[in-house]
C-alpha cells in the first residue's frame, strides 16, 4: 500500500509574509514552538523561514546582559532577508516515497505541502517520515 502525503503531512501551518519583522517570527517560534514557518504573499507560497534561519540571522546578545542597541536592531531584519526561496514542494497526492527521495537529495528538513494554485495546505518533516516508521515498526 502507498502512503500518501496527505496522510502524514502536518496540516496546521503557520505563515508570515515578506515585510514581517524577525521580531515577529522569534515571537512565533517562542510561542508556538514550531521550526518552520511558510512566507506567502496573496496566500501564495513563495519561501521558508527555519528557526536555524532566525538563530543565524539574529544576534546571539539579544537577551543578555550585553546587549545592545545594535543587536536589538537585527530584530527589525524582515523576512524576506533570511527566507529560502523557491522551496521545494510536494502536493497532498504525492507518496512518502516521493518526500523520502526529497530529503535524501537535499539538505531540508521540512516540504510545504501545496494545492494546485500553489497556496500552502500542509507542512511535511523528516520527523513525520520517521513517525510512519516508528508506527510500521509497532505492528
Amino acid at each position: 500500500m502507498t502512503t500518501k502525503i496527505h496522510n502524514i503531512m502536518s496540516s496546521k501551518v503557520v505563515t508570515v509574509e515578506f515585510d514581517d519583522s524577525l521580531e515577529t517570527v522569534k515571537h512565533i517560534f517562542d510561542t508556538l514552538k514550531f521550526h518552520h514557518l511558510l512566507v506567502v504573499e496573496d496566500k501564495k507560497l513563495y519561501g521558508v523561514v527555519s528557526d536555524r534561519d532566525l538563530l543565524k540571522a539574529l544576534s546571539p546578545n539579544i537577551g543578555t546582559m550585553g546587549e545592545t542597541l545594535k543587536d536589538l536592531a537585527t530584530l527589525n531584519k524582515r523576512v524576506h532577508q533570511i527566507m529560502s526561496r523557491h522551496p521545494i514542494i510536494l502536493y497532498a497526492d504525492n507518496t512518502l516515497s516521493d518526500a523520502i527521495k526529497i530529503f535524501n537529495t537535499h539538505n531540508i528538513s521540512c516540504i510545504p505541502i501545496v494545492n494546485i494554485q500553489f497556496i500552502p495546505i500542509g507542512i511535511l518533516s523528516w520527523r513525520d517520515v520517521l513517525k510512519v516508521f516508528e508506527h510500521r515498526l509497532d505492528l
